[in-house]
């Protein structure tokens, strides 16, 4: 099972900032548990090379990240995430 790395300071204020804690949360808790829960849509981004990775924490937010040492994972990033 994947393992969340503590979030840098400047991606819990970001968090608290737009409200998105108790969602957080849940999606931590959604991926640690399973990485490919469908409500998570995780995904490999382009270009793939870079090995960057997002999941869902609602529709309007995601995740990115990379993976780590063993199974840990690193936020790199919560990004706003529009479709057209």
């Amino acid at each position: 099972m994947p393992l969340i790395a503590d979030l840098r300071d400047d991606i819990k204020k970001y968090i608290k900032k737009h409200g998105l804690s108790k969602k957080w949360e849940k999606a931590k808790i959604f991926f640690e548990n399973d990485p490919s829960h469908p409500s998570l849509n995780t995904e490999l981004l382009e270009p793939k090379h870079r090995l960057v990775y997002s999941f869902r924490i609602d529709r309007k937010y995601r995740a990115l990240f990379i993976c780590l040492a063993g199974e840990e994972i690193e936020i790199i990033a919560i990004t706003k995430h529009y479709r057209k």
